[in-house]
């Protein structure tokens, strides 16, 4: 396998690759590898077979992101199935997180300048492929509507993913319902969204410079990147700053902020299970309200 994946980014680049160092750097939904020939290195991901098109997707994401020229994202060099394993070889970059508040002024900045991409060119929502969030399947079906998107291919189908794995969540179908509501006289304007921007997904070069990775990618909402840079963790306030000097948020965002919200969290029951139900059922009552 190494040797196919070595032969493979030789193909890619043009220049030969042999794996003579490899070093396991965790990974919570994939095995992550730190990937040498002494001279080059790049950053190498595993999985099953199966899962090869999530791979597929997430490169595709990346290039997407990079098109825009608004934000760093790291390369994707090559993604495929060699013997048991599905594989994405990827760009390496010296990450940081400690950086000036002026670096994360910057990431904001760059973050509205890519929401801001082919504004108004764009009439649907959603992506030409569906993806992933995290390993769960991530349905991009075009629409031209938000509301109905959002209901059906984020919160409606988490819903019904969770509930098929035997969660309880009670005041789901009054929920549903209510999405309508919660989004009335609110007509966005499609948007390239990385998906999953939490503080796992974001960081900069040791010159300071932002980058963002590991995306969900598809054309929606901006406020759902803002909504989930607030979560697990979530962003310094001169990041936020930076973003709005460039694209300054809805007043009426801090009402939609849950309901973005809602979908990671039903999407963590869906991968870990756990006290996310709960969390998910207290979000939906507040939601209610």
């Amino acid at each position: 396998m190494w040797n196919d994946i070595g032969a493979k980014i030789t193909q890619a680049t043009g220049k030969h690759f042999e794996i003579v160092d490899r070093s396991s750097i965790g990974g919570c939904i994939n095995q992550v590898y730190l990937i040498s020939n002494k001279i080059d290195r790049y950053l190498l991901k595993l999985n099953q077979p199966s899962l090869v098109e999530m791979f597929a997707a997430e490169a595709k994401g990346l290039l997407e992101i990079a098109a825009t020229t608004t934000i760093k994202v790291p390369t994707p060099i090559c993604w495929g199935v060699s013997k048991d394993c599905s594989y994405l070889a990827i760009e390496y970059l010296d990450l940081t997180t400690s950086v000036n508040p002026q670096s994360w002024t910057e990431m904001g900045r760059n973050l509205a300048k890519m929401h801001r991409y082919q504004l108004n060119t764009r009439s649907q929502f959603g992506w030409h492929i569906d993806n992933t969030i995290g390993s769960t399947t991530q349905i991009n079906t075009w629409e031209t509507d938000w509301t109905t998107f959002f209901t059906n291919h984020r919160i409606g189908y988490q819903i019904q993913l969770a509930q098929s794995k035997g969660g309880h969540f009670p005041k789901a179908a009054q929920l549903i319902a209510k999405i309508p509501e919660l989004l009335a006289n609110y007509h966005p304007k499609p948007a390239l969204v990385h998906g999953d921007l939490w503080s796992g997904n974001a960081s900069f070069t040791t010159a300071g410079i932002p980058v963002i990775f590991d995306p969900a990618t598809y054309w929606g909402d901006r406020e759902v990147d803002i909504a989930m840079a607030a979560l697990f963790g979530g962003f310094p306030n001169a990041f936020y700053q930076g973003y709005n000097d460039v694209y300054p948020l809805d007043p009426d965002y801090s009402i939609r902020k849950t309901l973005y919200d809602l979908y990671h969290i039903l999407n963590h029951y869906n991968l870990f299970g756990g006290n996310y139900q709960g969390q998910a059922n207290n979000m939906i009552d507040r939601l209610l309200w």
